[in-house]
């Protein structure tokens, strides 16, 4: 028996297809929308090769509130969801920011307003730390709380704080709507996750992040230079006020952070708080050499590097502190940087072509023996 039916918007994606394994896992029913304009198809194949279920698939645009419309129209059962989909660069949101509006804050308005039509009360939101901007500027705000204020130093971040804002203006509009005429309202709901820098793969070493053409994140860089499809990692910056010049992040295991969505939304179907954030990451800030060394350690060789100047929007330390969640959610991280950084060089090493490729044998073999 499903414990509900859930939507999943950007659910072929990385941290998108961690959770909708995460929920297919925990019992419920799965229907993916995604455009697969940075994700494959073939993530459908391998989240069923691991957990034996299949979630439902439609190549569709967040923008287009008719093709969602369509969506909960054959799915009348759904009654969650889980929003990622969006363009998630940093540097690109500052080259081409009317697209990260267009894509970010206008399909997340269709999606609502497709999710209102259909009385589907609950969504768990893929919100960023980004929408912190630099928590240094004040005083004990590092770890950085919720109560931090919101302050986005890049245009990615402003659209997420943006998205977070309509959200809690529809949610709220919503439960006033309902008491005007004598409900409670209390079945709409959304949680606005605020994570960190999600890392690693699956341990079976079938699933992992596939970005198309250059990947923005770190880690994923860093695999390419260990495979030899990349020279050297661009380091920006070695100037910030840390322990060796370089700016800070918390790392957080995509598995942990899929669990966090789970737990999200099992809260909200418990509890209906209205619109509450949490923060989801380790409370463990690594700078990016510490982060060279992690993963050059697990690779068993030294990987090139060079420093170049600062991106603009980079702040010195991202690190949260997971506390609420912790509390509330009864959540916590769980895997190592050290699981993330050996779980992330079996995923590259065994599959250099991501999705391009079929699995290595013996790793589908264990996984069909259960081992």
């Amino acid at each position: 028996m499903a414990v509900g039916s859930v939507l999943v918007t950007g659910g072929t994606g990385y941290i998108g297809s961690f959770t909708a394994l995460a929920l297919l896992e925990a019992g419920y029913e799965v229907v993916i929308v995604d455009n697969l304009y940075n994700s494959s198809k073939e993530v459908i194949n391998r989240i069923e090769l691991i957990c034996g279920k299949r979630p439902a698939f439609y190549e569709i645009d967040i923008t287009d509130e008719a093709a969602l419309n369509k969506v909960f129209t054959e799915h009348p059962d759904i009654d969650n969801v889980i929003h990622f989909a969006a363009l998630k660069a940093v540097g690109e949101s500052g080259e081409i920011p009317l697209e990260y509006y267009r894509v970010n804050v206008g399909g997340s308005i269709s999606l609502l307003r497709s999710m209102t039509k259909h009385n589907v009360t609950n969504i768990v939101f893929s919100s960023s730390a980004t929408v912190y901007g630099d928590a240094t500027r004040f005083p004990n705000m590092i770890p950085i709380p919720e109560h931090c204020p919101i302050g986005p130093t890049n245009t990615y971040g402003r659209t997420k704080s943006t998205v977070e804002s309509v959200i809690t203006d529809c949610i709220e509009a919503q439960r006033n709507n309902a008491k005007k005429t004598g409900e409670s309202g209390e079945q709409w709901n959304a949680a606005l996750l605020r994570y960190f820098n999600p890392a690693g793969a699956h341990p079976s070493g079938v699933l992992g992040e596939d970005p198309l053409g250059v990947p923005y994140n770190l880690l994923p860089l860093l695999a390419q230079v260990a495979i030899g499809k990349r020279e050297k990692l661009l380091v920006f910056g070695d100037d910030y006020a840390s322990k060796d010049g370089t700016a800070i992040r918390d790392y957080i295991h995509v598995l942990d952070l899929a669990k966090g969505h789970l737990v999200a939304l099992n809260y909200l179907r418990d509890h209906h708080p209205g619109v509450k954030a949490w923060n989801l990451g380790t409370g463990k800030g690594s700078t990016v050499f510490d982060m060279i060394k992690a993963f050059s350690k697990v690779v068993g060789r030294d990987l090139p590097y060079q420093v170049v100047e600062r991106r603009q929007g980079d702040v010195l330390d991202l690190t949260a502190n997971p506390s609420l969640a912790n509390q509330e959610l009864k959540w916590k991280a769980e895997l190592t940087l050290e699981d993330a950084c050996a779980d992330l060089w079996r995923w590259t090493e065994n599959n250099p072509e991501g999705y391009n490729q079929d699995p290595p044998k013996e790793f589908v073999d264990a996984l069909k023996n259960g081992k």
